[in-house]
């Protein structure tokens, strides 16, 4: 169990809770544990208070208080991030604020395409609501069983669905948030054309809890493909994988709404650990290309869209072989394959990931070349490479070579995540393309990016939160 140092004061931990309630206010370290660990297990933090508002009226008395009193505060939401922004710091001085019970749809309005959500609400739950509904919520990710929207919108979440829709900064037209005197900055506001100063909504997404506490949001709906059609394709190289993906925007262009990229390395693993996986092509192939097309006309014309696709890269070469899915199931199939690939990396022992971008084009060129960083670090680590090429965000991830011990591999960390962002930066790409800084790339952020990028971040984060008892350490 996580020790927990005892430093709020009891007094104001009761003012505290007299505002959410004994019943949504823990204190027991057994409550509060499963809150102060992430899910890769890198940080561990310490806090003697999680509070559970359930109303806005309730987290501005909490951010008031929290003025009055300096107390810092981590908002967190369903806990999935990968980065430790959601896990306070082994002080005990900070409390968790969890945004699980504001968990209301509020609204669902189809003529405007939109639905106005709460911070709490799971992001498969809304998809749900959505399609019920006859429409598409199209931000999907790993976690979608257990994300909440609020996190997904402090940490500006991407996911499969970017290279169609975009991502979570994308999808939102505005936002409700609480600052941390307490204040509402409400602009639930629909409105897809708004030129009237600055974008204020823009600063809390992505801001990973550090400027407010973002409670409610509205969001973009889209109508539902008519036709999804799921291709698995086997390539010689990235250089093909990328052939066939200027073949796909030509072909389908808009229609195009996923495509994936995976490395012969990940795609063994995942048929070695996941459970009820299938091989989705009879041979094996360097690399792999997971690849959807969406029809707003019919089924017919997405798979007219799809075979088109392949044939021509079939003909050219481009494409070694290649499946369409025969049916929903089995293209659920495919995706669940692509969905369980990072949990299959475990039972490899240790890895160091990176969550990287570069232009699309020199995606090839950047995987030689990090390859090259990889082995100059350790020569038998094993790269673990996979992602959303639609969009040129690969998770670029290192196990330890298989002879290698955890712990001393794991002391490698900081000079291999150094060697390859170094090619990450030659190709003007970034250091985090979907998870965000929080703590585990706040020191190179603050290293690496442009001085006057850090002071203007810094004069932002001034300006909002004075007091800096927004989730302190984390980002900037």
């Amino acid at each position: 169990m996580t020790e927990i140092s005892q430093t709020l004061d009891p007094a104001l931990i009761d003012r505290f809770v007299a505002i959410v309630g004994d019943k949504y206010a823990l204190r027991d370290p057994q409550d509060i544990a499963p809150f102060l660990v992430e899910r890769r297990g890198l940080w561990h933090g310490a806090t003697s208070l999680v509070l559970r508002p359930g109303s806005v009226d309730e987290v501005c008395r909490i951010m008031r208080l929290a003025t009055e009193t300096g107390t810092p505060v981590v908002p967190q939401s369903g806990n999935t991030g990968l980065v430790g922004a959601q896990v306070p710091d082994r002080s005990g001085r900070e409390i968790i604020l969890s945004l699980s019970r504001l968990n209301r749809i509020r609204e669902i309005d189809l003529l405007s395409n939109t639905v106005t959500v709460e911070a709490g609400v799971i992001l498969q739950t809304l998809q749900e609501a959505a399609d019920a509904a006859g429409r598409l919520f199209p931000l999907s990710l790993a976690a979608q069983g257990s994300c909440q929207l609020g996190g997904n919108l402090s940490s500006n979440a991407g996911g499969t669905g970017v290279l169609a829709y975009g991502n979570a900064r994308e999808l939102c037209l505005g936002v409700e948030v609480v600052l941390p005197t307490g204040e509402v900055f409400d602009d639930l506001r629909k409105l897809k054309k708004d030129n009237t100063g600055y974008d204020l909504k823009d600063l809390f997404v992505g801001a990973e809890g550090t400027l407010g506490v973002i409670t409610a949001a509205v969001l973009k709906l889209f109508p539902k493909p008519k036709g999804r059609e799921v291709a698995f394709a086997g390539l010689s190289s990235p250089e093909a994988a990328l052939s066939l993906f200027g073949l796909a925007m030509d072909r389908a262009g808009a229609s195009l709404t996923a495509f994936e990229l995976i490395g012969k390395r990940p795609y063994d693993f995942t048929l070695k650990h996941a459970q009820g996986v299938t091989r989705p092509l009879a041979e094996d192939w360097p690399w792999y290309v997971l690849m959807q097309v969406s029809s707003g006309r019919s089924e017919e014309d997405g798979k007219a869209l799809v075979e088109e696709v392949l044939s021509a890269a079939l003909e050219q070469g481009i494409v070694g072989d290649a499946v369409i899915a025969a049916s929903l199931a089995q293209a659920d199939a495919f995706w669940n394959f692509r969905e369980v690939l990072p949990e299959s990396q475990k039972p490899e022992g240790a890895s160091i990931k990176h969550d990287i971008s570069v232009p699309i084009s020199s995606i090839p060129e950047f995987i030689g070349k990090a390859a090259g960083a990889v082995a100059s670090v350790i020569p038998a680590a094993r790269v673990v490479c996979f992602g959303h090429m639609g969009d040129g965000n690969l998770h670029y991830n290192i196990s330890r070579p298989e002879d290698a011990e955890d712990e001393a591999f794991l002391g490698l960390y900081h000079a291999m995540n150094k060697a390859v962002h170094d090619v990450v930066r030659s190709f003007h790409g970034s250091i985090s393309a979907e998870h965000g800084i929080g703590q585990l790339k706040r020191d190179e952020l603050i290293a690496t990016a442009p001085p006057m990028a850090i002071d203007l971040m810094r004069r932002v984060k001034a300006a909002f939160d004075p007091a800096g008892i927004m989730n302190p350490g984390k980002v900037i």
